[in-house]
């Protein structure tokens, strides 16, 4: 299941894992992020969103959204 939208961001804003990876200072963690096999804490996530640009919500997945 997702729960974040990391992935998805990085490629809109044409960014790399790598980048980002380098960017929060966490190499091993850098995949699990991207393909949610791990999730960022609050503080980490909300570093995320400052380096991407947009809001902390535009990274969490609504759970709530029905699907059609």
């Amino acid at each position: 299941m997702k729960l974040n939208r990391i992935k998805t961001v990085l490629v809109e804003k044409d960014l790399s894992q790598k980048w980002l990876s380098e960017q929060i200072g966490k190499v091993l963690v850098r995949h699990a992020y991207c393909c949610n096999r791990q999730q960022p804490n609050l503080e980490t996530l909300y570093k995320i969103a400052q380096l991407l640009s947009v809001e902390l919500k535009e990274l969490i997945v609504d759970g709530t959204i029905e699907k059609k």
